[in-house]
C-alpha cells in the first residue's frame, strides 16, 4: 500500500481541457475519467495542472502548416480547464501554461514547473490527464529527466488517442523503461 504524504507529494493533471475534451481534439473517453481525477485531486494538497494555450494562427494548426486543427486558443471555451473537475479551496492550485508560441507537448518545455517543484520540496509526482501518448507521456519523460524525486503514473486516470491501435500501449512501455511507475487508486491507503 502506497500513503500519500500530502506536503511533499504532488499531483500533475496534464491538459485536461474542453478542446481535448469534447473539441477539436476530443480524446474518446475523455469524460470518463473525471471521476477518477476528482479522487485523487482529493488526496492532495499540491495540484498542478498543465494548459495546453496557443494564440491564434500558432504554427502547428492545420492553416499554419501544422499537425493539428485549432485548439486550445487564448480566451475560447475549449482552452478553459474542464469544470467537472473539482478542485479543493483548501490546496493551492498552480496553473502551468505550455505552447504559447510554440509546439510544446511537456508541462516541462519552457514554463517554470521545475524550479517550482524544487521550491516546494516535492518528492514524488503523480502524473494523470490526456493524453497519454502525447502530452501526458511526454511530460512524464521530462519528469524521469529532470525532476530528481520519484514518478508515478496513475494507470486509470488517463486515456490515449490512439491515432495507431497501440500508441497508448507503446507510451506506457516507454515509460516504465525510463523507471516510471504505472499504478492505480487500489494502491492507495
Amino acid at each position: 500500500m502506497m500513503k500519500i504524504d500530502r506536503k511533499t507529494d504532488v499531483l500533475i493533471v496534464v491538459d485536461f481541457q474542453n478542446d481535448f475534451i469534447t473539441g477539436s481534439l476530443a480524446v474518446s473517453g475523455a469524460e470518463d475519467l473525471i471521476p477518477a481525477i476528482n479522487k485523487y485531486i482529493g488526496m492532495f494538497d499540491n495540484v498542478v495542472v498543465s494548459r495546453d494555450r496557443h494564440k491564434k494562427g500558432h504554427p502547428s494548426f492545420i492553416d499554419q502548416g501544422g499537425p493539428w486543427p485549432d485548439h486550445c486558443v487564448d480566451g475560447t471555451f475549449g482552452m478553459e480547464i474542464h469544470t467537472g473537475l473539482k478542485f479543493l479551496d483548501s490546496a493551492p492550485l498552480t496553473i502551468v501554461d505550455k505552447g504559447r508560441y510554440e509546439e510544446a507537448y511537456s508541462a516541462f518545455t519552457n514554463t517554470r514547473l521545475v524550479h517550482l517543484l524544487k521550491g516546494m520540496k516535492i518528492k514524488r509526482l503523480f502524473i494523470c490527464g490526456l493524453a497519454t501518448d502525447y502530452c501526458v507521456k511526454a511530460t512524464a519523460l521530462d519528469a524521469a529527466e529532470k525532476f530528481t524525486g520519484e514518478v508515478f503514473l496513475l494507470g486509470d486516470a488517463i486515456k490515449s488517442v490512439n491515432i495507431n491501435p497501440d500508441d497508448g500501449i507503446k507510451a506506457m512501455t516507454e515509460m516504465a523503461n525510463k523507471g516510471i511507475k504505472i499504478i492505480t487508486f487500489g494502491l492507495f491507503e
